[in-house]
C-alpha cells in the first residue's frame, strides 16, 4: 500500500516529467518553424488535417 507521502512524491514527479516533455516539444516546435504565428496555437496544428 502506498502511503500519502509516497503518493504526493509520485504525483509531483509525474507532473515534473510532463512539464519537461511539454517544454521540450514546445522548444522543438519553435526551432522547426520560427516564423509561425504563436497567437493561435490551433491553426498551427490544423494544416495536417486540411490536406485532402
Amino acid at each position: 500500500m502506498i502511503n500519502n507521502n509516497e503518493r504526493i512524491r509520485i504525483r509531483r514527479q509525474m507532473q515534473r516529467r510532463i512539464r519537461d516533455v511539454v517544454a521540450e516539444r514546445r522548444r522543438a516546435r519553435q526551432l522547426e518553424s520560427p516564423a509561425a504565428p504563436t497567437a493561435d496555437p490551433e491553426t498551427t496544428d490544423s494544416p495536417a488535417l486540411t490536406t485532402a
